[in-house]
């Protein structure tokens, strides 16, 4: 394998087709393109011999700044030809150093990789290979096959907002992700039917556009309204009519909904589990025969009055 740099026409260069870099942000180019206009190409491009010409391993955007700056030669470093399967693991061994590369579009590319290895070796990878294929975690493995189930107009509509500059994107990955999410657990409890995922998936990603919703968690009451249903305490016409005046009102906010059903369940559920948690503790002691602390002592002793002054009504 060579390492030596040399200058190569920049004409005989061309993009790699498995690069899962699918959007070049304008503004981020234009930076790279002020400071190579200034001090040159100071990383060699890694390319490789295809046909007459080269592909590009790494280095895409330093190679558009050259094109777009009129450069007649760049510096780079030629590798050996790879097979197409070992050209797209070592374009994701490339994302797991520079960590540079849009959410979707890499999801994309590791279904194609998926894909090539069901191929090769008949069976599909499990999650564990995959993700030591592509250089990821298995947690971002996940993610990214979260991503894959979305329907098609999500996946075009993430695809669409990417193109825009940064400081204009207003919907993400992870607001598409939460909004599914929060549709999945309605409709797994049945406070919506299948058919009425879609129709509240996009009222939360109209509000996000919107910014009705400002916060990317916030969805995630819907699921604590499902558990409350579940846990038979909420009714399930009162859970249905709260999400069906969030589906049909633009300015209704999950926080309102929120408020307005279970927000004192909620918090009384949890005081509960806080509460058995502790019991279950303060038994341990008593097993253990501690000694107890005075400071455990005076906890205690304030503890008790304070539970005697809430449950004497």
């Amino acid at each position: 394998m060579s390492e030596q740099i040399s200058l190569v026409e920049t004409k005989l260069i061309e993009p790699n087709p498995e690069n899962p870099r699918l959007i070049f942000h304008q503004d981020e180019l234009d930076a790279l393109q002020e400071s190579i206009k200034v001090q040159g190409i100071l990383v060699p491009l890694t390319i490789y011999r295809d046909g007459k010409g080269f592909r590009i391993l790494d280095g895409e955007r330093r190679w558009r700044c050259a094109v777009k700056l009129g450069f007649a030669k760049v510096p780079a470093i030629a590798q050996p030809k790879p097979d197409k399967f070992t050209n797209l693991l070592m374009m994701f061994a490339i994302h797991h150093r520079r960590n540079e590369w849009d959410p979707l579009p890499t999801a994309l590319k590791l279904q194609v990789l998926e894909d090539m290895y069901a191929e090769r070796h008949e069976v599909r990878p499990t999650e564990k290979q995959l993700a030591e294929l592509a250089s990821l975690t298995r947690g971002e493995v996940r993610r990214y096959k979260k991503l894959l189930a979305l329907p098609e107009k999500y996946k075009s509509m993430l695809l669409e907002e990417l193109t825009k500059p940064r400081s204009q994107q207003i919907l993400t990955v992870d607001h598409v992700i939460e909004a599914a999410a929060a549709a999945q657990s309605l409709s797994k409890r049945g406070i919506i039917s299948e058919k009425e995922e879609d129709v509240f998936r996009e009222a939360v990603v109209d509000k996000f556009k919107t910014k009705v919703i400002e916060s990317t968690v916030d969805p995630r009451s819907f699921s604590r309204l499902s558990r409350a249903v579940e846990r038979d305490e909420l009714p399930m016409q009162v859970a249905r009519k709260a999400v069906h005046r969030f589906i049909n009102e633009p300015t209704y906010t999950v926080r309102q909904m929120f408020t307005e059903t279970v927000e004192d369940q909620d918090y009384q559920h949890g005081t509960n589990q806080i509460a058995d948690r502790l019991i279950a503790r303060l038994v341990e002691v008593q097993e253990r025969e501690y000694e107890l602390s005075p400071a455990l002592r005076d906890s205690l002793i304030a503890l008790v009055k304070l539970i005697r002054n809430i449950t004497k009504g």
